[in-house]
This record gives structure tokens, sequence and C-alpha cells, in this order.
């Protein structure tokens, strides 16, 4: 929206939506301050998971529109729907060795607005898709009703894990674990130590009466043993730990029979290597990286990269085998190999733009070296 003369954004909707943003981020702040002054210091994980996923103020909760071009950061489903597309071979493979089931699902986590349920349903052949129930696990009202704008009937949406049964199936999550709370810890040389979030009080920021919250950083004490399988590192290494995987994976596992995750990270020797001493915890607003997680909560997007090795322990002891870790450049290619060769030779616009697509998602230097694919069986 163009801006008016006193240089203040114009009003109508969008104003509207903006003033409401602004008030559900700093009422968010508010109960975030008040919960620490009355409890003392929270870990990191409490804070990074109001952040993101407050039903009120929160980052995913409040809107959808965070991802793509116009957004804060862009995933491989902003490269159009090829994405889908090549996901979509695969699940038919999957549903085809299963034996082409009369009932099957698909089940997707980390939703957001359907973009990527709407590409992979679109992409289904007739035979699978008249078989399947699409389930989204979406346990935030506004993003389920955005899905459900999109969607319609072509899917189901669940706010619990619960309210599904046991089907043959495969879950789909693009760019899920790296949203999941973690803790933090930093190394003193002799032991680590846990970072949590407490907060100041600070006056006349605009005014002599106005104050607000400013979050910090306090030590809650030794970590351990949320760090045993961490090597000790210098004084001042920060780094991340999730120790949630296995809990977040437990209520999933019976539901389906294989689950197909994308993210970014690290095996764990990698993450936690000398070099990396500052840690993978970042924010992002329009498409700008900052490294302060701290200041307003709700409007930025916070992520920290995966530790796979911890993630395949907590698939193991949920039951479940990996079966497939690779770059995404890698599953990709050998997913798509036959309708690659159904492109040989041609020219046409159509062809060119989905060639360019392909290579968004694998080049080296885009998304294929990047991202990962962890693909695990529960069967």
């Amino acid at each position: 929206m163009m801006e008016n003369e006193s240089g203040a954004c114009g009003t109508g909707r969008s104003g509207e939506y903006r003033e409401a943003a602004s008030e559900a981020i700093a009422g968010l702040a508010a109960r975030i301050a008040e919960e620490i002054r009355e409890n003392g210091p929270i870990g990191f994980d409490r804070f990074m998971g109001l952040a993101l996923y407050d039903p009120a103020g929160g980052y995913y909760a409040r809107r959808t529109g965070q991802v793509g071009r116009e957004g804060d950061f862009f995933t491989s489903v902003s490269a159009g729907p090829l994405f889908g597309l090549l996901i979509a071979r695969h699940l038919t493979q999957f549903w085809e060795d299963c034996g082409r089931p009369d009932r099957w699902r698909v089940l997707e986590l980390g939703a957001h607005d359907g973009r990527l349920a709407e590409d992979i349903l679109d992409h289904l052949p007739e035979d699978a898709l008249a078989a399947l129930e699409y389930a989204i696990l979406e346990p935030l009202p506004k993003l389920a009703a955005a899905q459900a704008e999109r969607l319609g009937d072509r899917v189901r949406i669940a706010g619990d894990a619960g309210d599904l049964e046991p089907l043959p199936g495969m879950l789909v999550a693009n760019e899920v674990l790296d949203a999941l709370p973690c803790r933090l810890v930093e190394s003193d040389g002799s032991e680590w130590n846990e970072l949590g979030v407490a907060c100041e009080m600070v006056r006349g920021l605009r005014s002599a009466s106005e104050e607000a919250s400013r979050f910090t950083y306090q030590s809650l004490g030794p970590a351990a043993p949320l760090t045993e399988s961490l090597p000790l590192r210098p004084a001042g290494y920060r780094t991340e730990v999730r120790d949630n995987f296995e809990s977040f994976l437990k209520p999933l596992s019976g539901l389906v029979q294989r689950m197909l995750w994308f993210d970014y990270g690290f095996e764990r020797d990698d993450y936690y290597a000398d070099s990396r001493a500052e840690g993978t915890l970042r924010t992002f607003h329009k498409h700008r990286a900052d490294d302060n997680p701290l200041q307003s909560p709700g409007e930025l997007d916070i992520t920290a990269h995966v530790d796979f090795t911890a993630f395949r322990e907590a698939v193991e002891a949920c039951g479940g085998q990996v079966i497939r870790f690779e770059n995404q450049s890698r599953f990709l290619t050998e997913v798509g190999r036959e309708w690659l060769l159904s492109l040989e030779g041609r020219t046409d616009p159509d062809a060119l733009k989905l060639v360019r697509n392909f290579q968004t998602l694998t080049h080296p230097g885009q998304l294929g070296s990047r991202f990962h694919v962890m693909e695990a069986r529960f069967d």
C-alpha cells in the first residue's frame, strides 16, 4: 500500500490488520513477561514455543503469508508446483508397493496455507486419489481455516493426532522440525549450562510513562543430562539441543507406515563442530536473517537446524527405522527420473519453466544440498 503524505500507511483493512497484529504481538510480549515475573526465568524452548505458536499472538498462529517472495522466507513449495508433483510420484509408488489398498492416507504436518497439499492432490493419479484420505494435522485455528478455504472437502483437517485412526499411509512434512522449540546451552569450558530467558522493564522509551519488557538470556545452571551426547567445547560456545523429538513422534508413529521429512540440518558430529561456535539459531523477517530471537516475540520466524542424528535416535526409540537419508537433490532426481526423461528434446515455454523449477529445487547452490530428506518406516 502506498504511503500517505505524513509517511504513515493508509487506513482501511490492511491498516486495521497491522494495528490488530501489533496489539497481538505486544500482548504476547506482555504475557511472557508476566509469566517470567511470576515464576522466574523460563527455558528458551518455552519462549520459542510461545513466540511461534501462541494461539493469540504467535508468529504462525496469527496469519498466513509468511512463506514465499512476499513473505519472510522461501521454501521448496515457493518454487512452484513441481515439488508437489514429485512428492506425488513418490506417494503413488508407495501406494502401489502397499498393494493399492482401497483406503490409504497422506498425513501432512506444517501444511501452512495448504499449497503443498493442493500441488500433491493435483498430481496424484485418479485411481490412487479415489482411495485416498488426505489429512492435515493443524491445531492452529487460523491456519486450519486457510487450509479449509483453499482445499475444501479434498482434505480432512484434524486438530490432534488422537482424532485420527491408523491407516496405511505416509506422513509428509516440509520444514517442520526446524521450527520445533529447542533449548539453548553454553559451555563454560568445563561443563554445559542451560540458557533461559529473563526480562527487565525499560522505562521512558518514547515517553516518561511508557515502559516495555526487554528479554535477556540468563543461566539456568548445569544442563546435564540434556548434553550427555555433546562433546565438551571451549568457553562461550553456544548451541541448541532438542530433547522433544521422541515425544513429538510418538503420537504420530502409529498412524502411518512411512514418514517423509524435508528439512535443513546436520548429523551430530557436524552440528557440534568446533567451528560452529554460535550455533544455528536464526530469525527471518522479509528474507533478512538475524540472530536475536528475543526481540519482538510473535513478529519473527525463529528456527534452528535439525540434528539428524538425534532425530534418527528418536525414530528408533519409537519403533521406526530410517530407510533413506540424503540431500534433496539426490532424492528428487531419483523420484523424477522418468519425468525428466519425458522432457528431453522439449523446448516449449512450459517445459523450460519446469526445468528451471527443478534446478531451483536441486542445484547445490540453491535448495538441493542445503535440504535433506529422511524417510522412516514404521511397519
